[in-house]
């Protein structure tokens, strides 16, 4: 006999919830779906479930026939109905804010359905210096003037916000998070000079643009975006961070004047080639795995001396070659590659004195022979302590097993 027991409602999210009184409608759980009509878990005709005083428990409204009139937004994640009637606006309650003393210096406000700021009234916290306001609904910045000595951080992680505006006044500014919004163009930013921390991750940024004048900026994340090109960044004499990672660049350039560069993410773009690193001679760290990259040149990595972790994982690399002269590597990740000589290995890396983690996994020299592939690495580099994601465990008699 099957079973009839209906499965749990699924939540509503947040940003779904708000709407929830104009366009919601609530079906019943043992009901299924159909092009057509409503129907029974049986096939038949089906009334919703009520007791003898007509109560229907959470069910609110009669049953209606459910008809998508809009399919495109099922495979379009920035579809927008323009149809569609406007989002019930949840103005911040005061109340959320009553236990914060009036010379708290940080606001943390997560996940509160907040889509007005001027509603918190925050002008009454004259000492404030960080504000979160994480995985709310607010669509703009309007941030009370009188903030603008004291706040340091501000954090609108996962929010509808479009356009940067309404920070003329907040110039004290260390670290700014964007990520998860919906902005298109990076504006209204270059004033805030004491910004050390930039966020911009998973919005619809296409071009790196209006940065002048961040001459303290230390980092800047742009992953997740829509950026084809390295570009603008020549006053950021100060960078030490730059992530770009999972965007649509093509080729690595425009970085000549980012001599303080320590760190660059490259993931998940369209590289094919190492080139344009010949200024970061103070570079530690490079991510450029998930491209397709097929060899390492004798100018790839050439004026780099102080890399220390090197990440080329996922590419189409053949040959380990020309990162001998790398002393201070400590970390290389060459997983899923073409990769198939333990020769080179041994060549490249054995004399590495702090080198402790390699990753090789998924290339032919492993696929090979997955049985003796481990002891073929201990024995090219006796010095690490970690293949792949295990660790070596070193016993007391000395000896790595």
């Amino acid at each position: 006999m099957a079973d009839h027991t209906p499965p749990p409602n699924p939540p509503l999210s947040d940003e779904h919830e708000n709407e929830a009184g104009q366009s919601q409608i609530e079906i019943h759980a043992h009901t299924h779906i159909e092009a057509g009509g409503r129907k029974s878990t049986d096939g038949q005709s089906s009334a919703p479930l009520v007791n003898s005083s007509g109560w229907d428990g959470k069910l609110r409204m009669p049953p209606r026939n459910a008809v998508l009139t809009n399919p495109e937004a099922l495979s379009d994640p920035d579809y927008s109905d323009p149809e569609a009637p406007p989002v019930e606006q949840i103005e911040a309650d005061e109340d959320l804010l009553d236990d914060y003393p009036l010379d708290t210096e940080d606001i943390d406000l997560v996940h509160c359905r907040i889509s007005s700021l001027v509603a918190l009234k925050l002008e009454r916290f004259t000492n404030a210096k960080r504000l979160c306001l994480r995985q709310n609904a607010i669509q703009s910045i309007a941030l009370t003037p009188n903030l603008g000595e004291t706040l340091e951080e501000l954090d609108l992680y996962d929010n509808l916000i479009s356009h940067i505006k309404g920070l003329d006044d907040i110039k004290n500014l260390r670290s700014l998070d964007l990520s998860f919004n919906k902005i298109k163009h990076i504006k209204n930013v270059n004033h805030l000079r004491s910004l050390k921390e930039l966020y911009f991750v998973q919005n619809r940024i296409s071009k790196i643009e209006n940065l002048d004048g961040l001459e303290n900026l230390t980092m800047i994340e742009l992953g997740a975006n829509r950026i084809r090109e390295i570009e603008n960044l020549e006053t950021l004499h100060t960078l030490h961070e730059l992530w770009l990672g999972k965007n649509k660049i093509t080729e690595i350039k425009g970085l000549s004047s980012l001599t303080s560069l320590k760190l660059l993410d490259l993931k998940s773009n369209r590289l094919t080639t190492i080139t344009g690193l010949e200024s970061l001679s103070n570079l530690e760290e490079l991510y450029v795995s998930h491209n397709g990259i097929t060899e390492i040149s004798p100018a790839s990595l050439a004026n780099n001396l102080k890399l220390r972790v090197l990440d080329l994982s996922n590419n189409q690399i053949s040959h380990l070659a020309n990162i001998g002269h790398l002393k201070e590597l400590e970390e290389v990740w060459a997983s899923s590659n073409k990769l198939a000589d333990f020769r080179e290995v041994e060549r490249e890396l054995a004399d590495k004195e702090h080198l402790e983690t390699v990753y090789f996994e998924m290339n032919p020299l492993q696929l090979a022979s997955p049985a003796l592939y481990r002891n073929k690495v201990r024995l090219a580099l006796p010095q690490i302590k970690q293949i792949d994601a295990s660790k070596l465990i070193t016993p007391r008699h000395g000896l790595r097993v």
